[in-house]
């Protein structure tokens, strides 16, 4: 008697439908908020800019550059409004890759609030320490006195912190790999070039770096622990018992 066969079951697969793309994109904006809202105000922005004339444009670049002269006037307002503007609207299209590829993957893994120090810190950080720099070489002659009021805006700053701080998102030991990369990425500029803003890129990434403490690789077991509480004589765990692949439910983020 012939051995019966097993009948292959049949995969069923699924179609890619215009309304599945839209759920999806919609659950991908709200998971990462901070950094949609971002874009669009980034869009509106960049939109004013590309229509205006060239008069109208130089002036709103100037009003919100985070160069010496604004900075000792009006500190509070460049030091955000800066981080709302890019210089050229040609480049927008790359911006909103980095946008999807960096910070909404930094966001939705971080939290919105922690996400938003490290851009904060990094963009208000490199910013300082970049303009330090240059009121030291206008006042050793060696940077023009130009540079004082020179345009000084865009969200390169932000997003190199938070290119630093993805590196405790990377697995070992491919983390070593990308540490490397960005080190010599935004280090080289700096030795060759010696401008002003490679030194805020290199600045705002050592920032990011800094930020481990506010990345949930920090908050993992074998870090701090929180008290354990007691019933009596009996200690009581928070670990919970292995669970059934399959079978869990899902962790809340």
């Amino acid at each position: 008697m012939a051995a019966e066969q097993d009948t292959p079951i049949p995969v069923e697969r699924r179609r890619i439908t215009l309304q599945g793309v839209g759920r999806f994109g919609a659950s991908w904006v709200r998971s990462s908020p901070g950094t949609h809202i971002w874009l669009l105000i980034l869009t509106i922005t960049t939109c004013v800019v590309a229509v205006v004339s060239p008069h109208v444009r130089a002036y709103l670049l100037h009003h919100v550059s985070t160069n010496l002269i604004e900075l000792r006037q009006h500190p509070v307002r460049v030091l955000l409004a800066s981080a709302l503007w890019v210089a050229t609207p040609s480049g927008f299209a790359i911006y909103f890759v980095f946008y999807e590829l960096i910070h909404a993957p930094a966001e939705r893994w971080m939290g919105t609030w922690r996400w938003l120090v490290v851009v904060a810190t990094a963009h208000i950080g490199a910013t300082l320490v970049s303009q330090k720099a240059v009121l030291f070489g206008i006042h050793y002659d060696r940077l023009p006195r130009s540079l004082a009021h020179t345009v000084d805006v865009g969200v390169s700053y932000g997003m190199a912190g938070v290119v630093g701080v993805l590196t405790y998102l990377v697995p070992r030991p491919w983390r070593w790999g990308y540490l490397l990369g960005i080190l010599t990425f935004f280090t080289v500029p700096v030795l060759t070039s010696r401008t002003f803003t490679d030194l805020g890129h290199l600045t705002a990434v050592l920032i990011g770096l800094a930020c481990y403490g506010l990345t949930p690789t920090a908050r993992l077991p074998g870090g701090p622990r929180r008290p354990v509480p007691r019933t009596g004589h009996r200690e009581v765990s928070d670990r919970r018992p292995a669970e059934v692949p399959g079978t869990g439910l899902p962790e809340r983020r």
